[in-house]
């Protein structure tokens, strides 16, 4: 099938899968949130999306346009003082309106994940607070009231990044995101469905905690009381649902902030504020990560950790078979939003309410209590491999399998 096909496909499983665009919906392409306006590589796809977006209804598609290396030029030319200001800021009040509206807003993922290797990490972790800070209330704004999804898109220094061609990179993203099926919208629907039976079993075990073993790993998760497991089918307050990453393989649910002990080896590189943390590992004691250790990138790792009161704690747990397509591709993408899907993770930083049953709707103070966590940053970083078992862990501390040797441990039947 030809490229442009299969980029049509890829757009459309975008618009009705991912965004669920409705009649009558403005949409916006690009966001100031972490520097992610979108760059002009990748104007074919944003064409065949503005295209599927106004075909399925919607009343106007609006692109923020931005390039990586003017953030590049910046850390290297500016003064070292000025960094600490947000640079995007005239673009979060473009942003503001469509999120308070409840459009559609589409993030296209594919900056160099080397960025800023060779900068002055302090500088770097500067300009990330910067923006973590001055877009706070735009994301939280964005994910309670949007339809909003993260896609991925090939660029020339991240294919390069990965020893790849661009075609032979396509076409890797074309297969993990189901665009080369015959019919992508239903091979999304039974993925989908499948994922909700998953974490409809997991919340009916109502598991006390989670036990992950692993070379260099052995690290229990707590898991609070009324805890939810979710997929990242979304629901808006309208009803409306969305998909708020393409592709997607996980379950997940919220941590216990204060029950997570032993230590943990990620599986995979991180790739964090354009920089790369390797052969990491972390030891937590009471849910705090008391030590850590990286090879590579270990300057920027003790920085994240140290970003705010809550950036030691766990605010996700997500589960993932090794088989899944990402994991199955062979390719390390040296990007959360696609490595994540490969492999089973955790996260520093921030909780999602939506994993507390009643949790949007508590003061902050009952979240504390029920174990949630509050930060400025969420940070996922893999764990699982082929070599992973995962425990449930009951109310009477007996053991079961949940995964063996990284694939699931028990079968379940979506709906008919």
């Amino acid at each position: 099938m030809s490229f442009e096909k299969n980029l049509e496909k890829y757009a459309g499983a975008i618009v009705k899968v991912g965004l669920n665009v409705q009649p009558g919906q403005r949409v916006l392409i690009g966001t100031p949130i972490l520097n992610r306006p979108i760059s002009f590589e990748h104007a074919p796809l944003v064409r065949h999306v503005a295209r599927k977006c106004y075909e399925a209804g919607a009343r106007m598609v609006s692109v923020m346009w931005g390039d990586p290396e003017l953030d590049l030029i910046r850390l290297r030319h500016a003064d070292p003082e000025t960094i600490s200001e947000f640079q995007h800021e005239w673009l979060i009040n473009a942003a503001m309106p469509f999120a308070e509206r409840g459009d559609a807003i589409l993030v296209i993922y594919g900056a160099d994940p080397d960025l800023y290797a060779d900068e002055d990490p302090d500088l770097v972790s500067i300009m990330q607070d910067a923006a973590q800070r001055s877009t706070r209330d735009l994301r939280l704004n964005i994910v309670r009231n949007t339809n909003w999804c993260i896609v991925a898109a090939p660029t020339e220094a991240w294919a390069k990044k990965l020893g790849l061609s661009m075609d032979k990179f396509w076409d890797v993203i074309f297969s993990i995101s189901r665009a080369d099926r015959d019919d992508p919208i239903k091979a999304w629907d039974d993925q989908v469905e499948m994922l909700q039976s998953h974490a409809t079993y997991m919340t009916q075990k109502a598991y006390q905690a989670l036990h992950f073993v692993a070379p260099g790993t052995d690290l229990t998760v707590g898991l609070p009381d009324n805890h939810l497991w979710a997929s990242a089918l979304s629901p808006k307050p309208d009803g409306i649902t969305n998909m708020v990453n393409l592709p997607t393989e996980e379950i997940f649910t919220t941590p216990h902030k204060d029950r997570v002990n032993g230590t943990v080896t990620a599986s995979m590189p991180l790739s964090y504020g354009g920089t790369v943390i390797a052969d990491f590992s972390l030891t937590f004691e009471n849910g705090r990560a008391v030590s850590a250790k990286a090879g590579k990138g270990d300057k920027v790792l003790q920085k994240l950790l140290d970003s705010d009161e809550g950036s030691r704690f766990l605010g996700e747990v997500a589960l993932v078979p090794h088989s899944s397509p990402i994991s199955q591709s062979g390719v390390l993408f040296y990007k959360t939003l696609l490595d994540e899907n490969a492999a089973c993770h955790i996260a520093l930083g921030s909780a999602y309410r939506n994993g507390i049953d009643g949790g949007s709707a508590m003061s902050e103070e009952e979240w504390a209590s029920a174990g949630g966590n509050t930060s400025l940053i969420h940070v996922d970083f893999m764990i699982g491999s082929g070599k992973m078992d995962v425990f449930g862990v009951d109310a009477s501390g007996n053991e079961e399998p949940v995964l063996k040797q990284g694939e699931w441990a028990f079968t379940v039947r979506a709906r008919q």
